[in-house]
């Protein structure tokens, strides 16, 4: 399973964790390179499923965790710990708050063999 949604061409090598890191439902962070960068990204999980997005928030470019790799995370609904916008999950749309509208900016991901891999567009 892949998914589409950054225009990035230089990314990690490695699986940026294996699937059962990631808690059923859950969010887990990582920092992995993204066009020659290190990045922090997070991991959203709902079963086999994953989402990876940019750790920010698009209201103001802040992290969206309130201490690192902790978020606040509800069954359908990640917060913004700066300014409490909320973002539907698994999508990443923003459904409420000062950047309703706006979405996360997702990578492209694939799960293979069990991890959870960055894809070059």
């Amino acid at each position: 399973m892949t998914h589409d949604a950054s225009s990035s061409t230089d990314v990690t090598a490695e699986p940026l964790c294996a699937l059962h890191e990631i808690p059923g439902g859950g969010v887990l962070e990582r920092v992995a390179r993204v066009d020659g960068e290190p990045e922090s990204l997070l991991i959203l999980r709902r079963g086999d499923e994953v989402h990876v997005f940019f750790n920010v928030c698009p209201h103001a470019g802040r992290r969206l965790d309130f201490a690192p790799g902790r978020f606040m995370l509800d069954a359908d609904t990640l917060l913004c710990a700066a300014h409490g916008a909320a973002f539907a999950i698994p999508g990443g749309a923003c459904i409420a708050g000062p950047c309703r509208g706006e979405r996360l900016r997702e990578v492209r991901s694939a799960v293979r063999d069990g991890h959870v891999w960055l894809v070059p567009a």
